[in-house]
């Protein structure tokens, strides 16, 4: 490649925002040339319109310090300098939707961490190890649309991606019945322990609509094209709880599940670890080598430990056992920023790149 494709962050100033901010500082194939926001931090720098609300560890990168802010509401300016749009703006449903299409519109892709279009019928939700064909619904959005290079694509919620993949990985054993907790960091609601210090000792049993789309989403994933739309598959049958933790980062989930041919242990562990997507075909620059990793010690994965492994884009599995009442029992772990957010973006980005979706305009 001789020259970066230009990206543009929508959403820019938020936790996830920041996020594709320091993840593509230095990326071989993408640069940010345009980072957009709500009016009140138009016209200021990147670096004004984040002072004292910077929740990373690392410092802001030098190469967006002195972007001047622009207002995501004046689509065709933003449009117009960038290759293509990151999307993870706070706003209400209908909003998002809106937004996100007037940026389609003007033939600029978009990659969206928000959740409005996931039930699109022509937008693919997209986790890139595991449904990249999904991707081909894309023609017949652009139609609807009325362009020729423009497009949305999101990515799904962050805590399935602790249970989805492996489950995925089995799906030659027709798994049937999936009971999933998941005990979910506080940065999935946007906040850290200065901005909530309620959490400090504290467990809620309670995340708004976390519940619905942990069951639903996998399904979407699972689903098939049929037409103009995406169907979604009618098994397994999913049930979750999903708990808020006082953890800064990493969602994790005890899994239960039946199976319509029950594998061996021996069997599971093989294909988590033979398991490879197109993402780790391609090479991609934000691809896990090893998208599962299976821990044999009794007490992993942990959270504080195992999080950031394959730089916080591989996922994790462990204390895979019989169960009494189901076939298999097992703990999943992913990190729900990168992984779970922007850095999955990210990668449907590389991919979306790779397979001539995104181009220089």
């Amino acid at each position: 490649m001789t020259a970066k494709l230009r990206a543009g962050i929508v959403g820019g100033t938020g936790m996830v925002g920041q996020r594709f901010v320091q993840l593509l500082d230095g990326h071989p194939w993408f640069e940010v040339t345009a980072i957009a926001a709500s009016r009140n931090s138009a016209g200021k720098t990147y670096e004004e319109s984040v002072q004292g609300r910077w929740k990373l560890d690392t410092p802001i990168p030098d190469a967006v310090k002195g972007i001047i802010v622009q207002d995501a509401a004046e689509v065709e300016a933003v449009a117009g300098g960038v290759d293509f749009i990151l999307c993870a703006v706070d706003m209400k449903k209908d909003e998002i939707k809106a937004l996100e299409e007037a940026y389609a519109k003007t033939g600029t892709p978009v990659v969206s961490n928000n959740s409005a279009h996931r039930w699109t019928p022509d937008v693919p939700m997209v986790i890139p190890e595991i449904n990249p064909g999904h991707l081909d619904i894309i023609e017949t959005q652009r139609k609807r649309l009325g362009t020729s290079t423009g497009f949305i694509a999101v990515k799904p919620n962050c805590s399935i991606q602790s249970y989805v993949p492996a489950l995925h990985a089995l799906q030659e054993f027709k798994p049937t019945t999936v009971v999933a907790s998941t005990y979910q960091a506080i940065s999935g609601a946007g906040k850290n322990f200065t901005d909530w210090p309620e959490m400090l000792d504290n467990v809620i049993p309670y995340i708004g609509g976390e519940e619905e789309k942990s069951e639903q989403e996998p399904l979407r994933i699972w689903g098939s094209i049929d037409g103009e739309q995406i169907v979604k598959a009618n098994s397994p049958q999913i049930t979750t709880q999903c708990i808020r933790v006082p953890v800064t980062d990493g969602h994790l989930a005890t899994v239960f599940v039946n199976f319509e041919n029950k594998p061996s242990k021996e069997e599971i562990l093989n294909r988590w670890q033979a398991y490879r997507g197109r993402p780790q075909e391609l090479e991609l620059p934000s691809a896990p080598k090893q998208f599962i990793t299976y821990f044999e010690e009794e007490n992993r994965p942990q959270t504080k430990l195992d999080r950031d492994i394959e730089g916080g884009m591989g996922v994790s599995a462990g204390r895979l056992r019989e169960d009494s009442l189901y076939d298999f029992k097992f703990v999943g772990l992913s990190h729900n920023t990168l992984r779970g957010a922007a850095g999955g973006a990210v990668l449907i980005a590389e991919l979306l790149k790779a397979e001539g979706y995104i181009t220089a305009k």
